[in-house]
């Protein structure tokens, strides 16, 4: 099978294979223990890979806690920020994000907003309003432009004296829009609202570095850049007293800093580690890559008829690219189910599957939501690859 939803997920490399399995195998040892030899080995190799995945973002490793994937660092930055806010610190309680983030953002927003208490909340009723909840804090989603990025005027139009905290995605992961960040970085820093950046599909596939952006916290998995699942970092923007004080998410022992409860897991951490490393040895020859197949992909596209990319190829990063099928009888859950044992591709972001696309209907395209695929590549794909999915596109 051709493997063409990276976006979702990407292959481990056989580098952070090799430089994982040491630590599922014989260095077994808990970075939390003391004095005995494995034990030691597993904390120098957690501090080792902190410092590598600290360089990818052009950071102090000091500055990286270590969670299970982006998911939990969004949540962790974004509750905690906002509880220590509201009962610590400046009693701000007012965050802005998009209508076009990874659920992880949306879906803590809207808990925080009141709207939801999990993911399938059972409050939503078919004939009367959603329960509200008052918990204190409140969250304005805002539109984005027609490729699914936020502009700088439509931030400035929301914020509010109660502003806290503004948490927006640098690449968007269904349609790979690019977010002009940095005049929103600028805007924040002016008005004394803390950042945050979902940098989850921009790792790896384009420069990140948190002192050009000027962002507070950041969120990232491991398993979008060649790494495993499971691990991911939060970025907290330390001052001259080290990490500023922000409400745990997990509740525990002393791990991380203190603020992020749990035993690390060793071998996940240090692929993430090789994973970052690798990334940033390999940028420059990947980004070329990913850019050849990108133009060859979008040229063989002008020879399909009513197959178009659904955004503008100057404002998406190289390698996400969603396809509008404009044929009448086309829906792509059951042309992906048709060519499934062929070649993967996905109506969108995994967190999202069963259920129309947000970003989508978010972007102007609702009436379109059944006839767009994404199709995500990576540096093991091909131009045979390529042309796998135009014969089935073309048939």
């Amino acid at each position: 099978m051709i493997y063409l939803d990276n976006a979702a997920t990407s292959p481990i490399d056989e580098e952070v294979l090799d430089a994982m399995l040491p630590y599922l195998k014989e260095e077994y040892g808990n970075p939390s223990g003391k004095y005995y030899c494995s034990a030691v080995n597993a904390k120098k190799a957690v501090e080792e890979a902190r410092e590598k995945v600290a360089v990818l973002i052009g950071t102090k490793s000091e500055e990286i806690v270590f969670t299970s994937g982006a998911t939990e660092s969004t949540n962790f930055i974004i509750k905690g920020f906002m509880d220590y806010s509201r009962y610590y610190g400046s009693g701000k309680t007012h965050i802005i994000t998009s209508k076009a983030e990874h659920k992880a953002t949306l879906n803590t927003c809207r808990f925080l907003n009141g709207e939801i208490y999990s993911n399938h909340d059972a409050t939503v009723a078919l004939f009367a309003a959603n329960k509200r909840i008052d918990r204190g804090f409140s969250a304005d989603f805002l539109d984005v432009d027609g490729n699914g990025a936020i502009e700088l005027d439509t931030v400035k139009r929301a914020i509010t004296d109660k502003t806290a905290l503004a948490s927006f995605m640098l690449v968007n992961n269904e349609t790979g829009a690019v977010t002009n960040i940095v005049p929103i970085s600028d805007l924040c820093r002016e008005k004394g609202i803390a950042l945050h950046i979902d940098a989850t599909q921009a790792l790896g596939k384009i420069d990140v570095n948190v002192d050009a952006i000027g962002c507070d916290f950041l969120s990232a998995s491991a398993h979008k850049l060649y790494g495993p699942k499971g691990v991911g970092c939060a970025y907290i923007r330390s001052d001259k007293y080290g990490l500023p004080p922000i409400t745990s998410l997990l509740h525990g022992g002393e791990q991380e800093f203190g603020i992020r409860g749990g035993t690390l897991a060793v071998h996940n951490i240090v692929g993430f580690g090789k994973a970052a490393e690798i990334a940033m040895r390999d940028r420059e020859k990947n980004e070329k890559l990913i850019c050849e197949l990108d133009e060859y992909f979008i040229t063989a596209l002008d020879r399909i008829p009513d197959v178009l990319p659904l955004v503008d190829p100057q404002s998406r990063v190289k390698g996400i690219i969603s396809l509008l099928v404009k044929r009448r009888n086309f829906n792509n859950e059951r042309f992906i189910k048709r060519v499934s044992s062929e070649v993967a591709i996905s109506t969108g972001s995994a967190c999202s599957a069963g259920e129309p696309s947000h970003v989508i209907s978010a972007i102007g395209q609702k009436e379109n939501v059944s006839k767009i695929i994404r199709v995500s590549l990576n540096k093991y794909t091909t131009k045979s690859n390529i042309d796998c999915l135009i014969h089935l596109l073309t048939e």
